[in-house]
């Protein structure tokens, strides 16, 4: 079974910083984009940011020039690095990933059960 394990939540106050960082198992068979969602109370669902295998990114556009999201394709791990944090960035961040896992015929979608990022004023 595919888990993707999440870290680094937390409380900031606004202006702050906070590093998240996401793992996927090693025994799949590939990993194509891995990225980042969040959900504030009360919204849906939004893209944080997102990079392919090879190093693109793509950032909502709410986040640019404050976050960076970046890859480590020898640990399956994905990391966001959110800078200038304002209040409205508060919502639960997850981590996705498109993988292929072991017995599956094909990339699948998988998710991190999520980690809080809330930022005061």
């Amino acid at each position: 079974q595919v888990q993707l394990v999440e870290s680094g939540g937390g409380l900031v106050q606004a202006g702050g910083s906070l590093r998240l960082s996401c793992v996927a198992p090693k025994n799949i068979i590939g990993i194509s984009d891995m990225g980042w969602y969040r959900q504030a109370l009360g919204k849906q669902r939004e893209l944080v940011a997102m990079t392919s295998k090879a190093g693109s990114a793509d950032y909502g556009d709410s986040v640019k020039g404050r976050f960076t999201i970046s890859r480590d394709n020898a640990k399956n791990m994905v990391y966001l690095q959110m800078d200038g944090l304002k209040v409205e960035d508060t919502a639960v961040y997850s981590c996705h990933a498109r993988i292929w896992a072991a017995g599956r015929p094909r990339f699948e979608d998988y998710w991190g059960p999520g980690t809080q990022v809330t930022v005061s004023s």
